[in-house]
């Protein structure tokens, strides 16, 4: 007998969440579960989007429009209705808004049973909205009414909101998966990318991957590649993500004023990751706060990239002893960071990328992943027990 399950997320704009929804789909067993997506932010122009690779998959999409307070109390409305004619076996709702809105309606819709989904580890008045702080204080009041489990991305992201008051005995760890046969070392291409980028192949590369966003720090990795190239002129920067080009003009002002516009490669977003890194040869994540389990930390080391991360989320944990941490918003502490791996040479950075590799292999394949969530989903679709926890 399949099981129907019904995500919930707030968009489709390719983001770390998204990407992970899609990867647990596609890997999906078809024949014990039938899911379907449901976005609540109104859908954007397909080529930014992953409504066409869910429809590559035989997922169904629905698409309702919460984007304004006039619309939201109608798209609630369409979004009980679809819950009542579906009649999901579980609902399984994805970041804050969808976590709240979503189990709101579940209930509405026949006290249909809940799993939430954190993404999210640390929240910072400076870089979260009011808005979103809003709607976790209401999901941690709800959180022992709504969900039948609460799906945390990484270990640091269940600390911090039980802090917040989410109830912990519901809640549980699944970290993000990847698929290592596409993110893979592949030396050969190295010069090919460097060659496009117009790079030295001598030259030291590091790379940071992530969206324009205050979180992600941006600011703090300029300023310590301004540090860095006192002592490793030879040193270029190659950084990639929406909004993460030279349109931008407060990125490319940061950089200008660091004198560093032929050091650093903006490239927009790319869907040529696991060929672009092999380009690299250190990945960072300069993050200040909420990130929680990084996606392009993961592939990063599935590639066989060291990297250097700040301590923000499950970061710290992920890359372990191949790589190195540093407090998040301390320049100087990156540079330094980058400075140990630039010593270390390209032998000793490439003993560490491998052992990146294993330690992705050992804990983060994604069938062990999915097959975690696929246990999950068939431990909460027993009636007894969503009986039991629902009341």
């Amino acid at each position: 007998m399949e099981i129907r399950l019904t995500f919930i997320i707030p968009t489709l704009a390719t983001g770390g969440a998204q990407m992970m929804l899609w990867k647990l789909l596609s890997g999906m067993d078809r024949q014990s579960f039938l899911p379907e997506v449901v976005s609540l932010g109104g859908n954007r122009p397909l080529n930014i989007s992953l409504a066409g690779r869910f429809a590559e998959l035989d997922i169904p999409v629905t698409v309702l429009d919460f984007s304004t307070a006039h619309k939201a109390c109608g798209a609630f409305l369409q979004l009980v209705k679809h819950l009542r004619q579906r009649s999901p076996d579980l609902v399984h709702t994805w970041m804050y808004h969808a976590d709240l809105i979503g189990g709101l309606a579940a209930r509405w819709a026949g006290s249909l049973p809940v799993a939430w989904n954190i993404r999210h580890s640390d929240l910072s008045v400076g870089v979260d909205r009011l808005r979103t702080r809003l709607v976790v204080r209401a999901c941690a009041m709800l959180s022992r009414r709504l969900p039948v489990k609460i799906v945390c991305c990484a270990q640091r992201a269940l600390d911090v909101h039980a802090t917040l008051g989410y109830d912990r005995e519901r809640m549980e760890v699944i970290p993000n998966g990847f698929d290592l046969a596409r993110f893979r070392p592949m030396p050969d291409l190295a010069g090919e990318v460097r060659q496009e980028l117009n790079i030295d192949p001598n030259a030291l590369v590091i790379g940071l991957v992530g969206r324009f966003h205050p979180q992600k720090g941006h600011a703090v990795f300029i300023e310590a590649a301004r540090l860095l190239i006192r002592n490793q002129p030879d040193t270029h920067f190659v950084l990639c993500g929406d909004g993460v080009d030279w349109q931008n003009p407060p990125l490319a002002e940061t950089i200008s004023q660091a004198g560093l516009g032929e050091r650093f490669r903006l490239l927009g977003r790319r869907e040529d990751m696991p060929r672009l890194s092999q380009g690299l040869d250190v990945a960072t994540s300069s993050s200040l706060c909420g990130e929680g389990f990084s996606n392009t930390i993961g592939e990063a080391m599935a590639c066989g990239l060291p990297c250097v991360v700040t301590d923000v989320g499950d970061s710290a944990s992920i890359v372990g002893d191949t790589g190195l941490v540093v407090p998040p918003g301390d320049a100087q502490a990156l540079t330094e960071a980058w400075r140990r791996l630039a010593i270390l040479g390209a032998e000793g950075r490439k003993k560490l990328g491998e052992l990146a590799r294993q330690r992705m292999e050992t804990h983060f394949s994604l069938p062990v992943i999915i097959e975690r969530y696929q246990q999950l989903y068939r431990d909460l679709a027993v009636p007894p027990y969503t009986k039991k926890v629902l009341g």
